[in-house]
């Protein structure tokens, strides 16, 4: 069995496998014609079940032809064009490459001698991108699994830094289409159920800074203590980004923490148009970003940003065996002492590929691609008779529902474009997201390819007007 430990040994049967692996995966990729072939629960389960775990195929081939069955064949392609859903970005090669060798080398990002120059790449990025937020010389961060982890540490650090006696008079504010992190955080930062105070949208979806302003006002006088408004850079339903400037000078005014969830928004950061829809961000406290979103990076890559690299100091402990407090006052640069984490895979290394091989501009030139594009699609649902659309998109997302000529019914709307979705999805021809906006249903077009064209948008269009027409017809049969 030790034929399959990589190591000098193995070097060439290592490079045999990955090549196998790759070859699969990219003949997959070119013969992909749609973004999933609607395979449903029951139809895949039994072929995942049948798989006997204790009995191994002993072939990197015959695994990979195994994989294909209970995978690849039936996975949901995020490249393809008509994939609308999530945010989900198709990935750029050479954050790839990174990734294949950060997984070979395996480095721990945890300890200077588990992967020394790797903790310098982290670092350098760290400060690459706070330099480009503008959070100044004091700043500092660290890569994360996520946004959700990057909004726990934030507010974390906001909530050692607020100094309250009882942590049941701390209140968190943020908007009503903020992300549900928030309100995760603060359970497991045991804030109590009360601590996230939800403050109203505008009619464009961002937080309305004079509720925000009311809301701190009562906060004080009841006694109680703003501990962080979180604002929101990129909503994950409507892409829409709070009033920064507005924010930063409320938090100003209160001594409140001042967290700017960035995860989808931070591609402004590179954007050769757009980058003034976040100004106001270099005012924070801290930051978070999902370079695996908006910067067209694989799963995971992720950073909390904090202008104060000292607050980082609220999640340090010493352990002998692993980070000694002797190492601080030798200048050993141990990440552990400012992560959540322990073990933590080099994931700044796809970053640092993409940034050396395609450059910052070339990032930012994809992202205004899809921003356009979001432009192009508000220009086709409004002027559809067939469509309503929520809010005009400030990054690259669309929310939307299909209006029936001759029904009213706002329930069996709802199911109309519910059934439509399912049946998209089940088709296979292509994949939408859906939410809730104002007590109804909608659908949601995630817009983060720059391969996809308007004409994709359109063809999506005609399919879901489709499905719920067919869905109505039969509604009317069933009535009649």
């Amino acid at each position: 069995m030790r034929s399959h430990l990589l190591n000098g040994l193995t070097a060439e049967t290592y490079r045999r496998s990955v090549t196998e692996g790759v070859e699969r995966v990219a003949a997959t990729l070119a013969t992909v014609a749609s973004p999933f072939t609607g395979i449903t629960v029951d139809g895949l389960a039994p072929r995942v079940d049948s798989v006997d775990l204790d009995q191994p195929l002993g072939d990197t081939a015959a695994a990979l032809d195994e994989l294909e069955e209970v995978y690849l064949r039936d996975a949901v392609y995020f490249h393809h064009p008509r994939y609308l859903a999530h945010l989900n970005c198709p990935v750029v090669i050479p954050a790839v490459v990174g990734e294949a060798v950060l997984s070979a080398v395996n480095s721990s990002l945890d300890t200077w001698d588990q992967s020394a120059g790797g903790t310098l790449i982290e670092r350098k990025l760290i400060d690459w991108t706070n330099a480009r937020i503008g959070l100044g010389p004091a700043a500092d961060g660290v890569f994360t699994s996520g946004g959700t982890q990057s909004n726990l540490q934030a507010l974390l650090v906001a909530r050692e830094e607020a100094k309250a006696e009882s942590y049941g008079r701390l209140r968190v504010f943020t908007s009503e289409v903020s992300h549900f992190s928030v309100q995760k955080s603060a359970g497991l930062l045991g804030l109590g159920p009360d601590a996230v105070v939800v403050v109203p949208v505008d009619h464009d979806k961002r937080m309305h800074t004079l509720a925000l302003a009311h809301e701190l006002e009562r906060c004080v006088r009841d006694g109680l203590t703003p501990m962080a408004v979180v604002a929101t850079a990129g909503t994950t339903d409507f892409g829409s980004i709070d009033p920064l400037p507005e924010i930063a000078e409320l938090c100003a005014q209160f001594g409140v923490w001042m967290h700017v969830d960035a995860a989808y928004g931070c591609g402004l950061l590179t954007s050769l148009k757009h980058r003034a829809r976040i100004d106001g961000i270099e005012r924070a406290d801290s930051v978070t970003v999902d370079y695996h979103k908006s910067f067209f990076q694989p799963v995971s890559s992720s950073a909390v940003l904090v202008r104060d690299a000292a607050t980082l100091r609220h999640a340090t402990y010493h352990a002998e065996y692993l980070n000694p407090r002797r190492m601080v006052r030798e200048r050993v640069p141990n990440q552990v002492d400012k992560s959540l984490q322990t073990t933590r895979r080099f994931d700044a290394l796809k970053l640092w590929m993409t940034l050396r091989v395609m450059g910052a501009d070339g990032l930012g030139e994809l992202f205004d691609e899809v921003c356009e594009l979001a432009r192009e699609g508000w220009r086709l649902l409004t002027a559809d008779p067939r469509y309503e659309v929520v809010v005009a998109p400030s990054l690259s997302t669309l929310v939307f529902r299909y209006l029936p000529a001759t029904v009213t019914d706002p329930a069996e709307i709802d199911r109309a474009n519910l059934y439509a979705r399912k049946a998209l999805f089940a088709s296979g021809d292509a994949v939408v997201a859906g939410t809730k906006a104002d007590g109804r249903h909608y659908l949601k077009f995630t817009l983060l390819n720059p391969e996809t064209t308007a004409a994709d948008i359109a063809t999506v269009l005609d399919l879901i007007a489709g499905h719920a027409e067919q869905y109505l017809g039969e509604s009317l049969d069933r009535a009649s």
